[in-house]
């Protein structure tokens, strides 16, 4: 079941022509590392101490990622012990964070065996994801079981980004990290963008022929001949490798959304709000 939820926009503002591009971003860890937290901190700024950790649901939320507006999906997986019927999310996602609980070495453990299952994926499929390594409950650092060095070798070992977030405490740190994998994705969608050269053409003049064209000696007052030249003109082709791509693109927000209504939450069976 899909919900909505966090940041409620004005309808029928936009054009039917013009559909709003989408981002779904999978949530992965083991139960305890705080994936709940994370995305309601991120749609409502809000923290939850209490939640269902069977409870799994997809969200949504309009957001404006480099002046781009984008409708961002989150679904907050909830496996019981490691991946576990991983295609319903392996197919559906376009990101990826897998998370951990930095005051728990298991959960820290048991993210190895989500990015194992990606990158198995992403040689099996054609479209690569991007995957993002977080590491949760920040606020816990005089309690750290797991140093930052070692979530950075995982993350480079596995070739995706690092972040240590704490969803109690910290939202813009939080919202950053959601933004990211939506950057992520739009840059990943343009390497894989097919490159067609360009071929411009060039005007460039010759040099003067020495040779004279045969033409008519006339005569002139001074009793000196005069002679004319051919001026040639030759088409030089040269070939780009490559296309210069803008990335930002400036969004002029209209006035229904400039005057959009505080943020109200829908509550979740089982969460706790603070």
């Amino acid at each position: 079941m899909s919900s909505m939820f966090g940041k409620p926009r004005g309808g029928g503002e936009r054009p039917p022509q013009s559909p709003l591009a989408e981002c779904n971003v999978a949530i992965l860890g083991c139960r305890g590392a705080g994936k709940s937290a994370l995305t309601v901190k991120f749609l409502t700024k809000r923290f939850i101490s209490e939640y269902d950790p069977n409870l799994e649901d997809t969200y949504a939320s309009e957001e404006l990622v480099d002046q781009q507006p984008v409708l961002l999906k989150v679904m907050d997986t909830a496996d019981q012990d490691g991946p576990g019927n991983c295609e319903r999310y392996l197919r559906w996602a376009n990101a990826f964070l897998v998370v951990y609980s930095i005051d728990d070495r298991k959960s820290f453990e048991g993210c190895q065996h989500y990015l194992d299952v990606l990158a198995l994926h992403a040689r099996g499929c054609q479209r690569r994801c991007p995957v993002l390594l977080l590491g949760n409950k920040l606020d816990m650092e005089q309690y750290r079981q797991v140093p930052a060095a070692e979530g950075m070798s995982l993350a480079s070992r596995f070739g995706c980004l690092f972040y240590e977030v704490s969803a109690c405490q910290d939202f813009a740190r939080v919202q950053h990290v959601f933004h990211e994998a939506v950057r992520e994705v739009r840059r990943q969608e343009e390497r894989s963008l097919p490159v067609r050269p360009l071929f411009i053409t060039e005007e460039r003049p010759c040099p003067a022929v020495a040779t004279p064209v045969a033409t008519p000696v006339l005569p002139t007052r001074h009793g000196l001949a005069s002679c004319t030249f051919n001026t040639l003109s030759t088409v030089n082709y040269k070939e780009i490798p490559s296309v210069a791509q803008a990335k930002l693109v400036t969004v002029k927000s209209s006035r229904a959304q400039s005057k959009r209504k505080a943020p109200t939450l829908t509550l979740l069976k089982g969460f706790k709000i603070f």
